[in-house]
């Protein structure tokens, strides 16, 4: 299947279970592959694509506005973010929380959901 992709990218969203999580914004980590039709890449077109620019703004600016208990749950807001608002085929979802956990360089989630 043909994809675009964001991976490393950085957003900051209110996120965590205690309190002290939740005093001030983090910083997160995701990776995000999305799932779009063949035709896309036989054409040299942008409104035959997914921007990918637009995606990432997107993404950015609702979790900035929006504040989660668990990175499950932010994880499903973005992948339904990308299937209805980009008409996505398919979307995968990373996202990390890094150094939240001594010794642990990385925790996270990941989820695929499909437009079907």
């Amino acid at each position: 299947m043909d994809k675009i992709f964001l991976h490393g990218m950085k957003a900051e969203t209110l996120i965590g279970v205690y309190a002290w999580e939740r005093e001030q914004k983090q910083t997160l980590l995701l990776d995000i592959d999305i799932g779009v039709p063949p035709q896309s890449a036989a054409s040299d077109d942008i409104a035959d694509t997914i921007h990918y620019a637009d995606v990432c703004q997107a993404i950015r600016q609702s979790l900035g506005h929006q504040n989660f208990m668990l990175l499950e749950a932010l994880a499903e807001h973005v992948a339904e973010l990308v299937l209805q608002d980009f008409g996505a085929l398919w979307v995968r979802v990373r996202v990390v929380k890094p150094g939240i956990l001594e010794g642990v360089r990385e925790t996270g989630v990941e989820i695929e959901r499909s437009a079907l």
